[in-house]
């Protein structure tokens, strides 16, 4: 691109892995055991980091196309007559439309990356507790 900036599509990138992202999946938010069923996800705490770090990244991704929405939402017309500044315009309308989706996405990742971190807390408290009976019945970990 002239501009130096990566294409929006680009093969075997962040944007566009030809793998899967996260490579493998654990437990989380199921009940356990033998008899476990309903609904759930479940993830081990390398995956709940990752994915917690992908949402971020997707996160600052859209932080950084939003200086390039605000690019588009100050165009300006070539020219002096009607019809550059009436292109302008609607240029402008788009970019501002753009702008404000990217800010809604970024809003929704850092949510979503949130929610993971506090799934991560919950794993190592449970982990805590767990690592807690065990040396208290005489185990060892």
């Amino acid at each position: 691109m002239p501009d130096g900036q990566p294409p929006a599509y680009d093969p075997n990138t962040r944007r566009a892995p030809l793998t899967p992202v996260t490579r493998h999946a654990g437990t989380y938010g199921a009940p356990s055991g033998t008899d476990a069923s309903g609904p759930g996800f479940k993830f081990d705490e390398a995956t709940l980091r990752e994915l917690m770090n992908d949402w971020n990244d997707m996160a600052n991704e859209f932080k950084l196309d939003q200086s390039r929405a605000r690019t588009i939402a100050t165009t300006s017309g070539p020219g002096l007559e009607y019809a550059s500044g009436g292109n302008a315009n609607q240029i402008q309308g788009s970019g501002h439309a753009l702008y404000e989706t990217l800010i809604a996405r970024e809003d929704y990742c850092r949510a979503m990356a949130t929610k993971f971190e506090a799934a991560l807390g919950k794993y190592a408290k449970v982990e805590d507790n767990h690592s807690t009976e065990i040396k208290q019945t005489g185990g060892s970990l």
